[in-house]
């Protein structure tokens, strides 16, 4: 995301993304679209806009001005809301274990974008953009594991992101991406960029992830975000971000919350 936002705009890189991984799974969409009952597309569609498609592009906004470590361990969040998700609407059993992790979670969100931390970061509209795409995850990791649980999972992932692609190019369209001057080299460059996270980090990863909920269940899969922060924080450091110690401590605190909440 932040390669590609350095020539493109948030709407381009997050539509691109979305754009590329229906492109790369188009070829099991027509497969699919046979064997996904007809009483399940609403749900697979919406799991589409919800995990993948609606985050895309609330977190290209937040990385014009969050540093990608902190957007990243703010998606550490995800169990959290999994578990705040999965006991309001999905049944889910209320423990007092569960409310303590939760508790200690938020605690140290909290502190995690106090202003006294001196984080980096121009408006707090920013940060909610971070913590919806986890209330997104976690709406979608639940209805997932609980509605699509006989499906495929190359099928949802294909009639997800496939049903996306003419939206997406008449969003390119309205957004002047076709005017651009498509040989500057900065623009292939950006362009390479979200490509590559849409096939590999949107196509492939969401294919993996539909197996692990449907095996694994909605609260262990919210656990992958245990190493989405240590991954963040290593490409924000190559990329020459500064990360405080302040924030690795917070998020220390919030995967203490992780931990408690669905040990």
């Amino acid at each position: 995301m932040k390669i590609g936002l350095e020539y493109l705009n948030p709407f381009e890189v997050a539509t691109l993304r979305i754009l590329s991984a229906g492109i790369v799974l188009s070829p099991f969409a027509f497969n699919a679209i046979r064997q996904i009952p007809r009483n399940k597309l609403a749900n697979v569609i919406l799991s589409g806009l919800l995990g993948s498609f609606f985050p895309a592009f609330l977190f290209c906004f937040a990385e014009t001005k969050l540093d990608s470590s902190l957007t990243g361990m703010l998606n550490s969040l995800t169990p959290i809301c999994a578990v705040i998700i999965g006991t309001l609407f999905f049944d889910m059993k209320v423990r007092i274990r569960k409310v303590v992790g939760i508790i200690i979670g938020l605690i140290g969100l909290f502190f995690m974008v106090s202003p006294t931390g001196q984080f980096r970061f121009a408006n707090p509209m920013y940060l909610s953009m971070v913590i919806l795409a986890t209330i997104l995850y976690a709406i979608n990791v639940n209805m997932v594991s609980r509605k699509l649980h006989g499906i495929g999972s190359i099928n949802i992932a294909s009639i997800a992101f496939v049903v996306l692609i003419i939206p997406c190019l008449l969003i390119l369209f309205y957004t002047g991406y076709f005017s651009r001057t498509m040989t500057e080299p900065k623009f292939i460059k950006s362009t390479l960029a979200a490509c590559i996270l849409g096939m590999g980090g949107t196509a492939i990863a969401n294919i993996f992830f539909y197996i692990l909920v449907k095996r694994a269940g909605a609260l262990f899969s919210s656990m992958v975000t245990y190493g989405i922060p240590f991954i963040a924080l290593g490409w924000g450091m190559l990329y020459g971000e500064q990360v405080t110690l302040v924030e690795i401590e917070c998020l220390g605190i919030i995967l203490a919350g992780v931990y408690l909440a669905n040990k």
